[in-house]
């Protein structure tokens, strides 16, 4: 894992989160996967105080984009492709084992609430921080599996993503794929509204082998 020196300065986050500065960094590149971020540094670099630089860290931890180490501090989490792969079956198996129970027993008001946070993923995808976009994703993704009617199931889910970097520094590197996640998102509910099992199901395994 390597260090980086950051000399250039970022923009002042004045009334922004300082969490957000530190992902599009990531995003950038220019924080690559396994590097030290000392917190010196991004102090300096953003501008800001060590506690704010201490939360954004802790924050982007939980979301695992990066990784704490005890007694060495953090670094950018590195993927590992395989188990990415692996957990991406997974989801595919357990995702579409609920499809039909999802078709069943969703109402006219949980397609409602679906497409409403499908249409915040796509209003985060133009004017919101990609840290809120993450999240939008993932409450668009925890609505669609509640309908499964497994709370234990959801939550399993939940632990496997968090297996590997679920986060947008794998998954989207383009806007075009932004785009794309946010199309498929409308045809999974639109399959869900017209009672079509089998194409839920293969829109599934589209978006999650994608992602």
């Amino acid at each position: 894992m390597a260090d980086v020196v950051m000399e250039e300065k970022a923009e002042a986050p004045g009334t922004r989160d300082v969490t957000d500065f530190i992902l599009q960094d990531i995003l950038a590149g220019i924080l690559p996967p396994g590097t030290w971020l000392k917190q010196i540094d991004l102090e300096r670099r953003y501008n800001c105080t060590r506690p704010e630089v201490r939360r954004a860290l802790d924050r982007l931890a939980q979301k695992r984009l990066v990784e704490h180490v005890q007694n060495r501090g953090y670094h950018v989490y590195e993927p590992d492709g395989r188990r990415a792969r692996e957990v991406s079956e997974i989801r595919v198996i357990l995702e579409t084992a609920i499809a039909g129970t999802i078709v069943q027993n969703a109402t006219a008001e949980n397609v409602s609430t679906l497409r409403k946070l499908a249409e915040h993923f796509d209003q985060m995808a133009l004017n919101g921080t990609m840290l809120e976009l993450y999240e939008a994703n993932l409450a668009f993704h925890r609505q669609l599996l509640v309908l499964g009617g497994n709370l234990e199931l959801v939550d399993l889910i939940t632990e496997i993503r968090q297996r590997t970097s679920s986060a947008p520094v794998s998954q989207w590197r383009t806007r075009a794929r932004i785009e794309q996640s946010g199309r498929e998102h409308h045809l999974m509910i639109d399959a869900i509204g017209a009672g079509e099992t089998e194409r839920l199901k293969d829109l599934m395994r589209q978006h999650i082998r994608q992602n």
